[in-house]
């Protein structure tokens, strides 16, 4: 996919459109982010003070949030991808260059492949923090009546339900720094490249060229 580009740069147009994101990833990470902000909503609101019938709308969003989980975890296992997100030599010798550069107040000589060690690194945090929610989430659903069985507070003694209840609320309260940072970091203006390509899906050659190794992201043609 290209558009039409007034400047050149080697041969290739510099506004040369490269896909990012696909559009089922595009749609997995829009929807897991609206199933995690109803949940934090509807966890948080009514402790506010804001009343309203609240536990429907967050197990049902939580039953969202972990379909699209287990689609985006069969759309990897398919692809093979699994390694894009995997923190290497690289990644750690990148994030030495950063602290390095940091210190010189220069500009980092190291460039990322598709995805730098911090996207990794909160990439790693969110799966870590949703899983943890999901997996306490389904044994707090058993104490919920539902359409499919009716309520259970007895499934576990009451030393593993406080268990689960701290974690559950520790991933939440993770979950509510961790959106804060991401929305942050993605309305900053050396950014905003990045929010765009989550929108609609591409970013320029020259941005490309700008920000990332060819030798580490090998871009489909």
């Amino acid at each position: 996919m290209t558009t039409p580009a007034r400047a050149k740069e080697g041969g290739r147009s510099t506004a040369e459109r490269i896909v990012r994101h696909a559009l089922l990833d595009r749609l997995f990470h829009w929807v897991a982010a609206s199933s995690v902000l109803a949940l934090l909503g509807t966890a948080f609101l009514p402790i506010a003070g804001i009343e309203f019938p609240w536990v429907t709308a967050h197990w049902v969003a939580g039953l969202v949030l972990g379909a699209a989980v287990l689609f985006h975890l069969a759309r990897v296992a398919v692809r093979g991808t699994w390694s894009s997100m995997w923190i290497g030599r690289a990644d750690f010798a990148d994030a030495l260059e950063i602290a390095s550069a940091t210190l010189r107040r220069a500009l980092p000589a190291r460039r990322p492949g598709k995805y730098s060690v911090a996207q990794k690194l909160i990439h790693h945090a969110f799966a870590v923090a949703v899983l943890t929610t999901l997996v306490t989430g389904g044994f707090l659903l058993v104490r919920v009546d539902t359409p499919w069985w009716p309520r259970n507070p007895y499934l576990l003694a009451d030393a593993a339900w406080g268990i689960v209840y701290v974690l559950h609320g520790l991933a939440a309260l993770l979950l509510v720094t961790m959106v804060m940072m991401h929305v942050y970091f993605a309305l900053r203006p050396e950014k905003l490249k990045f929010t765009r390509a989550m929108i609609r899906g591409w970013i320029t050659r020259a941005e490309f060229d700008e920000h990332h190794d060819a030798s580490r992201w090998r871009v489909d043609r």
